[in-house]
Protein backbone atom coordinates (compact mmCIF):
# COMPACT_ATOMS: atom_id res chain seq x y z
CA UNK A 1 0.00 0.00 0.00
CA UNK A 2 0.97 3.76 -0.41
CA UNK A 3 1.61 5.20 3.06
CA UNK A 4 1.47 8.52 1.41
CA UNK A 5 -2.04 7.97 0.39
CA UNK A 6 -3.04 6.10 3.53
CA UNK A 7 -2.10 9.65 4.71
CA UNK A 8 -4.19 11.72 3.41
CA UNK A 9 -7.58 9.56 3.59
CA UNK A 10 -6.72 9.27 7.03
CA UNK A 11 -6.11 12.78 7.25
CA UNK A 12 -9.23 13.36 5.28
CA UNK A 13 -11.71 11.03 7.53
CA UNK A 14 -10.02 13.39 10.75
CA UNK A 15 -11.48 16.50 9.23
CA UNK A 16 -14.77 14.99 7.93
CA UNK A 17 -15.30 13.67 11.66
CA UNK A 18 -14.28 16.98 13.27
CA UNK A 19 -16.06 18.82 10.97
CA UNK A 20 -18.94 16.88 12.07
CA UNK A 21 -18.52 17.32 15.75
CA UNK A 22 -17.96 14.13 16.48
CA UNK A 23 -14.82 12.73 18.06
CA UNK A 24 -13.27 9.67 17.65
CA UNK A 25 -14.82 7.94 20.17
CA UNK A 26 -18.11 8.99 19.04
CA UNK A 27 -17.21 7.89 15.73
CA UNK A 28 -16.30 4.40 17.09
CA UNK A 29 -19.24 4.15 18.86
CA UNK A 30 -21.53 4.85 15.84
CA UNK A 31 -19.19 2.34 13.52
CA UNK A 32 -19.81 -0.41 17.02
CA UNK A 33 -23.53 0.21 16.83
CA UNK A 34 -23.50 0.13 12.80
CA UNK A 35 -21.91 -4.02 13.15
CA UNK A 36 -17.96 -2.83 13.07
CA UNK A 37 -15.97 -4.26 15.34
CA UNK A 38 -13.68 -1.32 16.04
CA UNK A 39 -12.42 0.80 18.72
CA UNK A 40 -11.58 4.48 19.44
CA UNK A 41 -7.35 3.38 19.42
CA UNK A 42 -8.27 2.13 15.66
CA UNK A 43 -9.98 4.57 14.40
CA UNK A 44 -7.07 6.97 15.79
CA UNK A 45 -4.52 5.11 13.88
CA UNK A 46 -6.94 4.87 10.88
CA UNK A 47 -6.23 9.04 10.80
CA UNK A 48 -2.40 9.10 11.37
CA UNK A 49 -2.01 5.80 8.43
CA UNK A 50 -0.53 3.32 11.35
CA UNK A 51 -3.78 0.96 10.38
CA UNK A 52 -5.84 -0.15 6.77
CA UNK A 53 -9.04 0.56 6.05
CA UNK A 54 -11.39 -2.14 5.96
CA UNK A 55 -14.10 -1.92 2.60
CA UNK A 56 -16.75 -1.81 5.49
CA UNK A 57 -15.48 0.58 7.48
CA UNK A 58 -15.44 2.95 4.49
CA UNK A 59 -19.00 2.61 3.72
CA UNK A 60 -20.14 3.05 7.15
CA UNK A 61 -17.77 6.02 7.77
CA UNK A 62 -19.15 7.36 4.63
CA UNK A 63 -22.86 7.05 5.99
CA UNK A 64 -22.30 8.13 9.43
CA UNK A 65 -20.40 11.55 8.35
CA UNK A 66 -22.90 12.00 5.54
CA UNK A 67 -20.11 12.70 2.95
CA UNK A 68 -18.75 11.11 -0.10
CA UNK A 69 -16.37 9.03 -1.41
CA UNK A 70 -14.89 11.77 -3.19
CA UNK A 71 -14.48 13.49 0.37
CA UNK A 72 -12.73 10.56 1.65
CA UNK A 73 -10.59 9.82 -1.17
CA UNK A 74 -9.32 13.22 -2.10
CA UNK A 75 -5.79 13.75 -2.81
Amino acid sequence: MNKQIDKKVGNNIRVLREKANMTQEMLAIKLQINGCDITRSAVAKIEVAQRHLYPDEIILIKHILNVSYDDIFAL
